[in-house]
């Protein structure tokens, strides 16, 4: 409750035009931030060679929301919604610089983070994902905010409801017809 009570006073400083109040979001919700990139980056699997840790996608959300869309935060689960699209965001330009990036040489990268996903392994998998969810967004923008909330920063059902102001029952209805959209737009 305390820390629910730090936050709406940072989003009402912020709303007022605090600008340095936004920094204070970070260790408010650095914590909860790891956990769900955690979960998120988990179901990559580890990697040899192009790999985003957990820190690394945490920090870049933040610094991408701070430089942006961070001024029309309404509230601590908005947070997390825009945070899901920062994820998507770095995720699919991380698996596109794979893509394009010849670098190195073949030098092998290694991580001290075991919280990573494999963009070497994921990159042609994650970027028809995001080509096909570009096309979702010209068909329902509602489905893709679900998917990036679900997919990219690993809420749950519930959290995607209460990021999305939605009814759980919407949310489960919408992953299951994203699901089923997806999938034929990626065979």
């Amino acid at each position: 409750m305390k820390e629910r009570q730090k936050v709406k006073e940072i989003l009402e400083a912020r709303a007022a035009g605090d600008r340095p109040a936004i920094a204070e979001l970070f260790p408010a919700f650095y914590d909860e931030l790891r956990r769900l990139a955690h979960r998120q980056l988990a179901r990559g699997g580890g990697g040899r060679d192009r790999t985003l840790n957990t820190t690394a996608l945490v920090h870049e959300a933040f610094v991408k929301l701070d430089g942006g869309k961070a001024s029309a935060i309404e509230s601590r689960m908005h947070f997390f919604a825009l945070a899901a699209l920062a994820m998507r965001q770095i995720i699919i330009d991380e698996a596109r610089r794979y893509k394009t990036d010849k670098r190195g040489a073949g030098a092998e990268r290694t991580s001290m983070d075991e919280n990573v996903i494999a963009i070497d392994d994921e990159a042609d998998h994650l970027l028809a994902l995001d080509q096909a969810l570009s096309r979702l967004q010209g068909v329902d923008d509602r489905l893709v905010r679900v998917v990036e909330c679900r997919f990219f920063a690993g809420l749950n059902e519930a959290e995607t409801a209460e990021a999305l102001d939605l009814s759980l029952r919407t949310v489960q209805r919408d992953m299951q017809r994203a699901r089923g959209w997806l999938r034929r737009e990626l065979e």
